[in-house]
């Protein structure tokens, strides 16, 4: 049988070690969170060979309606063709949607895909068609066509 005064001895044994482990694990915590992150280049600028290549890109047809989805809210669809008309396959082009208000200052901005990157790449000369689907628009958009600025083109390798 263990007497009272062993007992004692022992509890302050545990809570150091269990201070320190806990000390331990915060700090390597808090160093997990401080490390750099890695950059994520779609959400940057565009590279300046992008943007060199921005004229070769043209966009037609785009169009603008309403419809409604199976939840009953309002859909705004954007559709239209985007060509390549450069010598180089597109693998990927992203545009910000920039919507305004009636006053005309810009009210909501979305980072959307025009050519997904998991699609086939757009070849020299090609045109194929897009859709940008908007369902959580504010309130005080000016109902008019956005703004579509390239955000971000990716080549194929």
């Amino acid at each position: 049988m263990v007497s009272l005064s062993a007992a004692r001895s022992k509890l302050p044994v545990a809570y150091s070690l269990s201070a320190v482990l806990i000390g331990a694990a915060l700090t390597l915590g808090a160093l997990y969170l401080r490390r750099p992150t890695a950059e994520v280049p779609q959400n940057g600028p565009a590279s300046p060979e992008a943007r060199a290549y921005l004229s070769n890109l043209a966009l037609s047809d785009v169009s603008m309606k309403a419809s409604e989805n199976f939840m009953k809210q309002q859909v705004i669809e954007i559709e239209g063709n985007i060509t390549n008309n450069g010598p180089r396959p597109v693998q990927s082009v992203e545009v910000y949607c920039l919507f305004r208000a009636v006053d005309g200052h810009e009210i909501y901005r979305e980072r959307a895909p025009l050519v997904r990157a998991k699609t086939a790449p757009v070849k020299a000369k090609e045109t194929r068609p897009f859709r940008l689907a908007f369902d959580n628009l504010p309130d005080g958009w000016n109902q008019a066509m956005p703004t579509l600025v390239i955000a971000q083109i990716t080549f194929a390798r």
